[in-house]
This record gives structure tokens, C-alpha cells and sequence, in this order.
């Protein structure tokens, strides 16, 4: 089965929207677009180098889409892969594109998601897309995340974990902390949330 990770840029506050550019997404008048740069280092670089190589397909909402499309194809010597990765796209407006291959799901984003999952193929990855997410995350369909936490709060944006949000445990398998602070740590899924409670032994 294909698996579906999130892949990240988030602020200490969950906000994951237009981290790489001052345009890329000002929806709900968002005055920080670009603030991934500021704290930019080598070893968050090549951290980036080592995700984007990893032979995906991409799974994104309608907005990022957008946006890459036109953007990509003239600097995708930064990310070859994209070129040649299977662009799944939501969305209810769109069903054509001339950067292939893309896909267009309408409809039923949560079945037909699902069904992609059972298809043969490189697992896929979601970029940006934050309300795309809300609708997987509540499906239970999303199975690791690959963040970068940076060490600054917005107080205002779209956020990773938001109205789809379910209980759920995750495992860390990877992490590491950049000289100006970035968090960079991947997750798995590991089943249900365990509750517990303190066991205090009663002095005699």
C-alpha cells in the first residue's frame, strides 16, 4: 500500500502557510509569506536536498498546484523529481493541465484518495495543501509527517493540525536540530493515543 507523509515547513505555533515566498499565499491577508528564509542554514539545506530526492508521487490541493506549475518547470534542476513525479491534484474546478503527468480528483476526496492508496506506485507526498490536509487527516489516510518546526510564532495563518484533526500516535524515526534552531523530524504512525496515570506508591 502507497503511503501518504506531509511534508512541512510549520512555525511553533502549526502554521505551515506561504513559508517560501511573500506571494505564494496571502489568503486571509497573510503578512509573513517567506518566513522559512530568515532562518535558512547548510544543514537544513541538505536536509531538503535528502526529502526532495526520494523518488515520489506528489498529491497537493488546487492553490499549490497552481502555483508550481508555473513555477517548477524553470527551476527544477533544484528538484528534478518533480518533473517526472505524478502530480495528484484536489480539486473541483480544474480537470486539465499541460504539466504532466498530473491527475485531477474531483469529488470525493477522501475515497478516491483512499483508493489511490491501494494502487501500485512510489508512495506520495503532500506539500503546502493545508486545507487538502484537514480532509485526509480526518479520514485517517495521512501516515507520517516530515516537518521543520522553526522557532518563531505567526498567531495567524493556516495550520498544519487544524479542523481534521483526530487522536492519533505517532513515532519519531528521525530528528535532528540546525544550528539557527530548526527542528527537521519525521514521524510514523503508530496506532491509537495510550492514556495512563500516574502510579504514586502509599508510604506505610
Amino acid at each position: 500500500m502507497r503511503k501518504i507523509t506531509a511534508c512541512e515547513f510549520m512555525t511553533l505555533d502549526g502554521v505551515i502557510q506561504s513559508g517560501g515566498g511573500p506571494e505564494e499565499d496571502d489568503a486571509g491577508d497573510f503578512k509573513y509569506g517567506g518566513w522559512f528564509f530568515g532562518y535558512a542554514d547548510e544543514e537544513t539545506g541538505a536536509v531538503i536536498q535528502k526529502r526532495l530526492a526520494k523518488p515520489v508521487d506528489l498529491l497537493l490541493g488546487r492553490k499549490v498546484f497552481d502555483n508550481w506549475e508555473t513555477y517548477w518547470p524553470t527551476h527544477s534542476h533544484f528538484w528534478p523529481n518533480v518533473m517526472t513525479a505524478t502530480k495528484y491534484v484536489a480539486s473541483n474546478t480544474r480537470t486539465s493541465s499541460d504539466w504532466q503527468p498530473t491527475v485531477f480528483l474531483s469529488g470525493d476526496l477522501a475515497g478516491k484518495v483512499r483508493e489511490l492508496k491501494q494502487t501500485d506506485g512510489p508512495d506520495l507526498h503532500v506539500f503546502g495543501s493545508a486545507d487538502m490536509l484537514q480532509t485526509l487527516f480526518k479520514a485517517d489516510l495521512v501516515d507520517g509527517l516530515e516537518l521543520m518546526i522553526f522557532p518563531i510564532t505567526l498567531g495567524q495563518g493556516k495550520r498544519l493540525f487544524n479542523g481534521g484533526t483526530i487522536p492519533a500516535a505517532f513515532k519519531v524515526t528521525e530528528s535532528q536540530v540546525s544550528p539557527n534552531g530548526i527542528i527537521s523530524a519525521t514521524y510514523e504512525r503508530d496506532g491509537d493515543v495510550k492514556t495512563g496515570a500516574p502510579q504514586i506508591e502509599e508510604n506505610d
